[in-house]
């Protein structure tokens, strides 16, 4: 069993700062979280890499919201579900769609420049959208300028403090109500952050998969933590794989965004065949899991590591203007955009499920929030719609932010000593080693195609590594390899209970969607077996 904390401690002996809001991460959810709260209370904003690195730094695609007239958020809203796949909640979708617009202009105004067509926002369409509504900025570097202009924000906010270099180890909990966080200073001393309120936005999960577009911060910490501390997890079967990360020679698995194929670009076999005919009606712009399962289809088909994306029909300034970062990353390793064929392979990219929460989100712990990626608000169901995360950190964030308002103080909280009779204190594995293993199970066992031979392969091999709880954890890497653990073994139990085939999650050994016995959530509680849910979707 994994236990409530991975160290041991007595919190009246740790040093302790006192704060109205602890907001965790620094991606467009943490960022605006804290910039939101900092109006009127005492902000701490803690992240363990820098302000700057993050996986919105690293969005291409852009922002979704209604801002033209021939679009509405009733269109928006039949997109989202239709993506969802039957598992999104309506309730939070219309939140999302009719609150969404309003959050790009509040970005707007704290100092994004989204990019202007004949002085208009320039919009473009992606897989699963039925009208053009994605914000973008400096082409393809949407993620990067909403991280810049918030950033900068932040750093001349008087009542926001930024802890760079940090690491949440555990929030704390009374009576199933978060009291705060234990942190671990740079310098690996330890302090209680204690706070009113606490808000998650740890991003997500990318680095639990061999081959990913996320940086090397995206570590499920916040699922592991949310769990450790008795929240509800819910859907974390679904992990979204973007059908083309760029899969050559000596590159990183980059990512080449969905605006592209959005823009008119072209999936190839290594014949030169395009293929998308054969598996949807949609095409190149059919929603990703359809378009990245269909991508291993030629793979193997053809047998090849990868296929093309072709958009050499297009001129090469129009290139170089709508899509700076890619062209520039592909010209690095020799391939040009204009008159090359990209190679692609899908990646790991995002996580549909999370630490569950209401529509102010609140989790099912009292004062324990979560924002982002990290939560599931039943805004993306079984397959998030491109680019709908980035509005629904923002719309989410404020919610929560004003659901915090409400909040009296702490009380005053009695000493929490936690000791585990059964940490040995042994040396562990080099981290390096095991999070490799790790990685190369999940690839294989837990990835875009399942079956129960598998996924229970995967399990035993997770389960191999569970000693490590008991362990005597001192390092970043240790504390990142438990969470890494806990939220594979949390993704693996609910691929192997999820008997169909839904949206991002997709059993070889049950190939279709049934929605008479299985059109609902999946959630699971360190204490409790895995639990179901029905679905609100209409």
């Amino acid at each position: 069993m994994i236990p409530q904390y991975l160290v041991d401690f007595d919190l009246q002996s740790l040093p302790c700062v006192e704060t109205d809001v602890i907001v965790i991460g620094s991606g467009i959810a943490g960022l605006y979280t804290a910039i939101e709260a900092g109006k009127d209370r005492n902000v701490i904003m803690i992240t363990k890499n820098a302000l700057l690195e993050s996986n919105t730094r690293y969005a291409q695609g852009g922002i979704a919201a209604v801002t033209s007239e021939d679009d509405s958020p009733t269109y928006h809203r039949e997109d989202t579900l239709m993506a969802g796949a039957g598992l999104c909640s309506s309730a939070a979708v219309d939140v999302l769609v009719n609150e969404g617009p309003e959050g790009v202009q509040e970005l707007i105004r704290l100092g994004t420049s989204f990019d202007i067509e004949n002085g208009e926002l320039a919009l473009t369409q992606e897989g699963a959208h039925s009208r053009r509504r994605i914000l973008h900025a400096n082409g393809d570097a949407t993620g990067y300028e909403i991280v810049r202009a918030l950033a900068a924000q932040v750093q001349v906010h008087e009542r926001v403090e930024v802890w760079e270099h940090h690491f949440i180890i555990d929030v704390l909990t009374l009576e199933n109500e978060c009291i705060g966080a234990l942190v671990q200073r740079p310098d690996g001393q330890r302090v209680y952050v204690k706070a009113a309120a606490t808000v998650l936005c740890t991003g997500g999960a990318g680095q639990l998969f061999r081959y990913t577009t996320n940086p090397e911060v995206a570590t499920a910490d916040g699922i592991a933590i949310a769990y450790r501390a008795g929240a509800h997890i819910r859907d974390m079967e679904f992990i979204q794989f973007h059908p083309t990360a760029l899969c050559y020679p000596s590159a990183p698995r980059f990512l080449i965004s969905e605006a592209v194929r959005g823009e008119g670009a072209i999936l190839r076999n290594i014949k030169g065949e395009r293929f998308m005919s054969k598996y949807h009606e949609l095409l190149e712009l059919a929603p990703r899991d359809i378009v990245a399962r269909a991508i291993v289809s030629e793979m193997e088909e053809t047998k090849s590591t990868f296929v093309y994306l072709d958009i050499t029909h297009e001129p090469e300034e129009v290139i170089k203007h709508r899509f700076p970062t890619i062209y520039e990353t592909c010209m690095k390793y020799g391939l040009d955009m204009a008159s090359d064929w990209i190679p692609v392979a899908p990646a790991a990219h995002y996580m549909m499920g999370g630490v569950k929460t209401d529509l102010n989100g609140e989790s099912s712990v009292a004062r324990l929030f979560a924002c982002g990626e990290v939560s599931s608000t039943g805004v993306h169901g079984a397959n998030r719609l491109a680019s709908n995360s980035l509005s629904e950190a923002i719309v989410f964030g404020r919610r929560i932010v004003n659901r915090t308002r409400e909040l009296g103080p702490l009380n005053e909280t009695a000493s929490i000593i936690h000791d585990d009779e059964m940490r040995t204190g042994a040396p562990i594995q080099a981290t390096i080693e095991r999070k490799l293993k790790l990685q190369k199970v999940m690839v294989r066992n837990v990835g875009l195609r399942r079956s129960e031979s598998m996924l229970h392969k995967g399990m035993e091999e997770l389960s191999r590594q569970l000693p490590i709880f008991h362990a005597e954890l001192t390092r970043k890497e240790e504390f990142e390899f438990a969470n890494m653990l806990t939220s594979c073994l949390l993704i693996t139990r609910a691929a192997m209970d999820r008997k169909e085939s839904r949206g991002a999650h997709y059993r070889e050994d049950y190939p279709q969607k049934d929605d008479a016995a299985w059109r609902k959530h999946l959630l699971q509680h360190r204490e409790d077996e895995i639990m179901e849910e029905f679905s609100d979707d209409v």
